[in-house]
């Protein structure tokens, strides 16, 4: 632009600025994150010496400014292709706060072994130690605990849990937790969930991370050992039915009598009942019904346990029935806790014949076709009601 003699020279404001703040050509402003890049996750933020070099070159004098930036924006290319280079050679670290990908690392790993005894229908699950625990307390330490679950059917019944141990990230627990009445079918649908707490004295305890192990992995009476990392809490299937919630495991014995023409049910033991009483414990009896019954004569009981959530009866009850009318009735066993001054509360049932499947009709069938054989087989107990809803 020409300018004419004695006429006063205007600036623009945004002339002004630029000629105030930039001595060389005017260039585009850079973004800080041009300066300060998102490194990749499980990067260590390190700032190789090409970066070092970069500041330095800041520090020159002001004729060599103009081509600064240029000279920086090529020694930052440099300076991360090399963080990258040197991140490549070590092993990854990963970052404790905001590390998504895998939080196993920041939970810890749990060693544990499990052996399923088929013979005596019992999983063993011995708990051996964990390492590099979450910390969960203001001093940095944790109170862990181990519980089990069996999965699907979780409930109070079927948990197991080990000792707290106190103040300590690496707890060495050498405890065996064992499942009794566990039969092959269990083996093959059921899943074990071992959870890893922090107990609390003043609140509630606190989840520090869990493992899964399907059933079907293991081989009968052979012992196999893991060594897993703890994961988040995983969402159980809250599609399950309701009434098949488990309270327990019942040992039936059946036998059809030719001699004395009738069926003799034996009710064995029972292990895992659900408690029913504030103490922690219930006091439990069985009950048997062969239905249809016209004669309502079909009762039988067994003798109250006392204080016990695994009872032993080991009675015998005798039903005077033709054998060819056997396929046509339907044995209901129910177990309830024993209160005084109140109703009975109801533990869990089953119903063993024709109408019934899996293990149940697989044992009513067995019966059958073995006479004077007795047959012992363990059983689940559901929160389901056999029968039409009596009362005890």
């Amino acid at each position: 632009m020409t300018q004419r003699k004695g006429e006063k020279t205007t600036i623009s404001i945004q002339e002004h600025m630029a000629i105030d703040v930039c001595p060389g050509p005017i260039q585009p402003i850079k973004q800080i994150s041009d300066y300060f890049p998102r490194y990749p996750q499980g990067l260590p933020p390190t700032v190789p010496p090409a970066l070092s070099r970069t500041s330095s070159l800041r520090s020159t004098s002001t004729s060599q400014k103009s081509e600064g930036p240029k000279q920086d924006e090529d020694d930052l290319d440099q300076a991360f292709g090399a963080t990258a280079l040197v991140a490549s050679k070590k092993e990854e670290e990963p970052d404790v706060e905001g590390y998504d990908s895998d939080d196993s690392t920041t939970l810890g790993t749990l060693d544990f072994s499990l052996l399923y005894d088929q013979e005596n229908n019992a999983l063993h699950c011995t708990i051996n130690k964990a390492k590099g625990l979450k910390p969960m307390d203001h001093n940095g330490l944790s109170d862990p605990y181990v519980k089990l679950h069996l999965l699907p059917g979780a409930s109070k019944a079927n948990k197991l849990r080990t000792k707290t141990l106190r103040n300590t990230l690496n707890p060495v627990w050498s405890e065996t937790l064992t499942y009794y009445g566990i039969t092959d079918e269990d083996m093959v649908r059921k899943t074990l969930r071992i959870s890893v707490c922090d107990e609390d004295k003043f609140r509630h305890n606190e989840f520090i991370g869990e493992t899964r192990i399907p059933l079907k992995k293991l081989k009968p009476n052979q012992t196999k050992n893991f060594s897993n990392c703890l994961e988040k809490q995983l969402p159980i299937d809250k599609t399950d039915d309701k009434s098949l919630e488990e309270r327990g495991r019942i040992m039936i014995s059946l036998k059809y009598s030719s001699q004395k023409c009738g069926l003799v049910v034996g009710i064995i033991r029972c292990a895992h009942l659900a408690a029913m009483d504030a103490n922690g414990f219930s006091d439990p009896y069985v009950k048997t019904y062969l239905k249809p019954d016209e004669n309502k004569k079909s009762k039988h009981k067994t003798a109250v346990k006392k204080k016990t959530l695994n009872p032993e009866f080991n009675e015998e009850f005798f039903y005077e029935i033709k054998y060819a009318d056997l396929s046509k009735k339907t044995l209901e066993v129910t177990v309830w806790d024993y209160d005084i001054g109140k109703s009975n509360d109801f533990i869990g049932g089953l119903s063993l014949g024709i109408n019934a499947n899996g293990e149940r009709l697989k044992h009513w069938f067995d019966c059958l076709k073995n006479k004077d054989k007795k047959i012992e087989r363990w059983h689940t107990l559901t929160n389901e009601l056999p029968g039409s809803g009596y009362n005890d």
